[in-house]
């Protein structure tokens, strides 16, 4: 694994290719209280690319450009979040999107165990650590322990989505995941917007 860190945004001639995955890092998890501080990315081949944005006029063209371009497939781990601090930081949209907690739920409908290190786990034999979760990510000089732990969250989504593929083409639930995906860009308008602990498809 070598990990590139890059400050501010990425170099202007990086090809990351048609799929990447992406995470984010951010103070907390409150949209308008916590900024979003670290985007880490990943074309599947074993390198992880680290931006380190500078707050608060985030100006990171190439990051938004690739966010935005309907070539490119993003791969997320409940994108809904990522994709609402996009929007609310970066001023994009951010499609066409996949979520592997979104595939994990539909597919794997034997657990309640959706989060990252459990999917990871039993889809692509990984054991993630969790260890810098809560950690300063604003900080001026991130350490190693927190390069690696951004890495370790974009480096094996291109398997897991794989995986959740094939079960998701074996159970006939692609095309209701493929829907799913394409209304994460709205979900996340929404709880922008106040909508972020009601469900408007609840009956009450």
């Amino acid at each position: 694994m070598t990990v590139h860190l890059h400050h501010g945004d990425l170099p202007d001639d990086l090809d990351l290719g048609p799929v990447v995955a992406i995470d984010s890092e951010t103070l907390g998890l409150r949209f308008r209280r916590d900024p979003l501080c670290v985007v880490q990315l990943s074309s599947g081949d074993g390198d992880a690319h680290v931006i380190q944005l500078n707050r608060p006029d985030y100006d990171c063209p190439n990051l938004k450009r690739l966010l935005t371009d309907p070539e490119v497939l993003k791969i997320f781990h409940f994108g809904r979040f990522d994709i609402g601090m996009f929007q609310l930081h970066l001023g994009v949209e951010t499609r066409p999107v996949y979520c592997t907690k979104i595939a994990s739920k539909l597919a794997r409908t034997y657990t309640d165990r959706h989060g990252l290190k459990d999917v990871a786990r039993e889809c692509a034999s990984v054991d993630l650590s969790k260890a810098q979760q809560s950690s300063d990510w604003g900080a001026a000089v991130l350490t190693p322990a927190q390069l690696e732990y951004a890495a370790s969250d974009v480096l094996h989504l291109h398997a897991i989505r794989a995986r959740l593929n094939e079960m998701l083409a074996r159970e006939g639930r692609t095309e209701l995941a493929r829907a799913c995906f394409d209304f994460l860009p709205t979900r996340a308008a929404l709880d922008l917007a106040g909508w972020d602990e009601i469900d408007i498809f609840a009956h009450s």
